[in-house]
């Protein structure tokens, strides 16, 4: 489980110009990040940098962090997704429920949670 944040969170925007392959994550979630940034381009999300978790990462939309994603690898079967669906009430998130996806899947999920 990711640990919980407190205020100011340490988030990086993510845009055309950062090098994904830089991060330090495995290269599931990399290639994750590289569709999520070609298939959604005319929305805005950050990553939390606070993750240290080589197989996690966490996605916010920079006008709410409080709504977010947590996407992990560990766990699942090869290159598969698990989604843990944060809201800005604890009591509605959605843990360990969405877990062995597809790529295609994954991005359906986090574009839903996010972006629309």
């Amino acid at each position: 489980m990711p640990a919980k944040f407190t205020q100011p969170l340490d988030l990086v925007s993510m845009s055309h110009s950062m090098n994904i392959w830089a991060l330090k994550k495995d290269i599931p979630l990399k290639a994750l990040l590289l569709e999520l940034e070609q298939r959604y381009t005319d929305f805005a999300w950050t990553l939390n940098t606070k993750e240290d978790n080589f197989k996690a990462l966490e996605l916010f939309i920079p006008t709410d962090p409080a709504l977010s994603v947590y996407i992990y690898t560990f766990g699942q079967n090869p290159n598969s997704y698990a989604i843990d669906l944060r809201y800005p009430i604890s009591t509605h998130n959605i843990v360990g429920e969405n877990e062995n996806l597809s790529l295609d899947r994954a991005l359906n999920i986090i574009a839903m949670h996010l972006f629309y």
